[in-house]
């Protein structure tokens, strides 16, 4: 092959490792309770150009190793932009995280790690979708998470309504909503700016490539059904462990053996039931304590242990407990397994204490998740709804973010 084929194979290949999507890394089984926010207690940053995020992990390893950051600026479909490190960063990263402490006095050890950015060592320069990737000392990638960065240049409003498909008339959710780009330059609304709409921080569902409907003056108009529809799903199912000794509504027994084991009570198909509203944290978790004053390090981790019927609905097929405390992964850890004797799939999670959403899903044969079959869907249900709002002018090299809309269902409307 010559030097010249060989520098263009060299150079497609880089591109298309470049241009792969960043989906986000989870943890290996000795990392866990990951949180990562910004001033607001949802666990997914969404800030403002130079507000502060922050990270904070347990390693029950509590050998209190070293670990490192990147940072990666992506563009609207989450590949890696074009610009230099230099370009969207102040400072250096692939920095240790300095700030680290070990438990005390819980039965399960830990080491536990919190992270700032912005820090005396870097700072964010541009908006946009980031990636923020931790490393251990051999270099091995050990998670990942997404955050986004933007700016208030545009008003966007909005409003969920009742879906008008006669066939979802009861299970979806529709988001309509307008951009207002008064006071900001916008040419070709149709190219220069993209949306992208996601229910309580869920990425896997999360709506791309829609295009205004109209315009109407300096108001961009987006009045779907369809395109801009959500499954509502249901309330997340909750317990509560913050105290150690206490039984409550969720929890109908504790043991204590190597740690304290928190058996919630079954949990049923709600699929075929009415529609009950129960305040949820739309998946979220809580980390806090009865037996401490800091939470990060003398908040214990108990088993938690998890039961649901076994039907036909499930079949041959597997079912996974989920929620932003394992990152909705589908993974071996949280797999549920049958149980002959009892008739019904259980499974035991180790979990720092705290006020915890969860639901159940199922891996159909086929590889599909299978959201709701176990919850049902309602479009009662509350849901929060996040707008971003991406510009790219006419020879940018990356996409910005310059403005956010939230909406709730919770005034939902026909």
């Amino acid at each position: 092959m010559g030097n010249r084929l060989k520098q263009i194979v060299l150079f497609f290949l880089v591109c298309s490792v470049s241009a792969q999507v960043q989906e986000e890394v989870n943890p290996p089984s000795n990392i866990k309770t990951i949180i990562f926010k910004g001033p607001t207690e949802d666990q997914f940053p969404v800030v403002k150009l130079g507000e502060r995020i922050t990270l904070e992990f347990d390693d029950l390893t509590a050998n209190e190793q070293d670990y490192y950051y990147k940072i990666i600026h992506c563009d609207y479909d989450w590949t890696p932009s074009q610009l230099l490190k230099s370009q969207y960063l102040a400072g250096m990263d692939n920095q240790r995280i300095i700030d680290y402490e070990n438990s005390y006095t819980t039965l399960q050890p830990y080491s536990n790690y919190r992270l700032t950015i912005p820090n005396e060592n870097i700072r964010l320069r541009v908006t946009g979708n980031y990636v923020l990737e931790i490393y251990n000392m051999g270099g091995d990638l050990q998670f990942s998470r997404r955050f986004v960065v933007y700016k208030d240049l545009v008003q966007v409003g909005g409003v969920v309504r009742r879906s008008r498909d006669f066939n979802f008339l009861n299970e979806k959710q529709v988001v309509q909503f307008s951009i207002n780009t008064a006071g900001f330059p916008v040419v070709n609304p149709k190219k220069e700016i993209k949306v992208a709409i996601i229910q309580n921080h869920f990425w896997p569902t999360a709506l791309y490539n829609i295009a205004p409907q109209f315009t109407l003056g300096q108001e961009l108009i987006y009045r779907y059904d369809k395109e801009t529809s959500f499954f509502g799903g249901n309330e997340f199912l909750n317990f509560d462990t913050k105290d150690l000794r206490t039984t409550n509504f969720a929890i109908s027994r504790i043991e204590l053996t190597d740690l304290y084991h928190h058996y919630l009570f079954e949990n049923i198909f709600r699929n075929d039931q009415e529609y009950t509203f129960f305040p949820d944290i739309n998946g979220d978790f809580v980390v806090r304590t009865l037996q401490g004053d800091d939470v990060s390090r003398e908040a214990e981790y108990t088993k938690v242990h998890f039961s649901l019927p076994y039907t036909n609905e499930i079949g041959l097929d597997n079912v996974y407990v989920i929620g932003k405390f394992n990152n909705y992964t589908i993974e071996e850890e949280n797999k549920m397994t049958f149980n002959e004797e009892e008739g019904r799939m259980e499974l035991e999670l180790p979990i720092k204490q705290g006020f915890y959403n969860y639901k159940y899903v199922i891996e159909r044969e086929d590889g599909s998740i299978d959201l709701n079959t176990v919850s049902g869907n309602f479009h009662f249900t509350e849901n929060n709804y996040l707008v971003l709002v991406y510009y790219r002018d006419f020879g940018e090299f990356f996409d910005s973010i310059i403005g956010i809309g939230s909406v709730n269902s919770r005034n939902i409307t026909n």
